[in-house]
């Protein structure tokens, strides 16, 4: 096993016990996905450093206001962690800085610059978000946090802002909202290529539900 293999393996440890009990689409088996999405953008991005990559693809929700009650504390965990493995502090720099910029929330006000591998881990987080496992994540996140999966009352906003995002709305508004705006944002073209198929998958899912819900089909 080769050291940058022991690495990866010790934060993969790190994050599954930090997950553990984290039920509402952001556990261990996504960040799994995210990797695995992120080796498969980065064979066709082969400038990008690979262990970056992997490692800010692991902990890229760890230190999520989402998922940690003190972030501040769990941003410190993961920094000791990173240390204990052998991780030094450039490398450091570059996993923190793609965690910090990512995510979708961040973006919202204002488009937040990243590294290639940084737009890399990005669109691999964002592929999760789409297809077929994004309508069973939506609908997870949307149970966990008590949300109404459809009311033909709430009309999906038009904009979300940094704001207005977290403010409660239902799960078929989501796809309105977010997902099918997702394909757009993608930074690489394999990224886009994989979004565009998941996107038109969600469209046909979300067009069967609202025919069921009316009794059309």
């Amino acid at each position: 096993m080769t050291s940058m293999q022991r690495q990866i393996e010790a934060i993969e440890q790190f994050v599954r016990t930090e997950l553990a009990a984290e039920h509402s689409g952001h556990g261990f088996d996504h960040i799994q996905r995210v990797v695995n999405n992120a080796r498969l953008i980065q064979q066709k991005e082969l400038a990008a450093d690979l262990t970056t990559i992997i490692l800010a693809a692991l902990l890229h929700d760890v230190i999520d206001e989402k998922i940690a009650t003190d972030v501040e504390q769990a941003r410190q965990k993961v920094k000791t962690k990173l240390t204990e493995n052998g991780i030094q502090d450039g490398q450091q720099t570059a996993i923190f800085d793609i965690i910090d910029h990512m995510s979708f929330s961040k973006n919202l006000n204002q488009h937040q610059t990243l590294s290639l591998e940084g737009q890399i881990v990005q669109d691999a987080d964002r592929l999760d978000a789409i297809g077929a496992i994004g309508i069973g994540r939506t609908f997870m996140y949307g149970g966990a946090h008590d949300g109404v999966a459809y009311d033909p009352e709430i009309q999906p906003r038009a904009e979300l802002t940094k704001e207005n995002y977290r403010e409660p709305s239902t799960v078929i508004n989501h796809f309105y909202e977010k997902l099918f705006k997702l394909a757009a944002t993608m930074n690489t073209q394999a990224a886009r290529e994989i979004a565009q198929a998941r996107t038109d998958f969600m469209h046909q899912f979300v067009d069967q539900y609202l025919a069921e819900w009316t009794g059309q089909r």
